[in-house]
């Protein structure tokens, strides 16, 4: 298999993850963390975790970085009817679609482009727009 050659370095998305981590007001330790030592926190109702503490998910992590040449700098947890998802909000490897990363609704809601995995059901798992509230530091997907 030929492996893909990267449109753009890892700190060109690294600096736009950094930006975006602010924008959506994550608390600054986190931001401290992915800045110095790329640790990504996981969200479950506003509340974090670290990534690396949860090695199944750190794998997939590495996989979905991988597999489309882009960067993840948060994750959402969350139960639906649909099935147990987790949200990789990530900054892809083309420029011309950095602009559409993160669009804002209102004071603390976001639309921001993610690959979605649903661990319950595998062929359910997409790349696309989720919307996301900020609080306290935190963020959470609400659809």
């Amino acid at each position: 298999m030929k492996e893909k050659i990267p449109l753009t370095s890892r700190e060109e998305k690294k600096t736009i993850a950094i930006k975006l981590i602010k924008q959506l007001g994550i608390y600054y330790e986190f931001v401290k963390d992915f800045k110095t030592d790329d640790v990504v926190c996981l969200f479950e109702n506003y509340v974090s975790f670290y990534v690396w503490q949860y090695p199944e998910l750190q794998k997939k992590l590495k996989e979905i970085e991988k597999e489309y040449n882009c960067l993840v700098y948060a994750v959402t947890h969350e139960f639906t009817e649909f099935g147990e998802l987790y949200d990789f909000l990530l900054v892809p490897d083309y420029k011309e679609d950095w602009e559409y990363l993160i669009r804002v609704i209102n004071d603390n809601q976001y639309s921001v482009f993610a690959y979605v995995w649903n661990k319950s059901d595998e062929v359910c798992s997409e790349i696309g727009n989720i919307i996301i509230e900020s609080f306290f530091g935190g963020i959470k997907r609400i659809y």
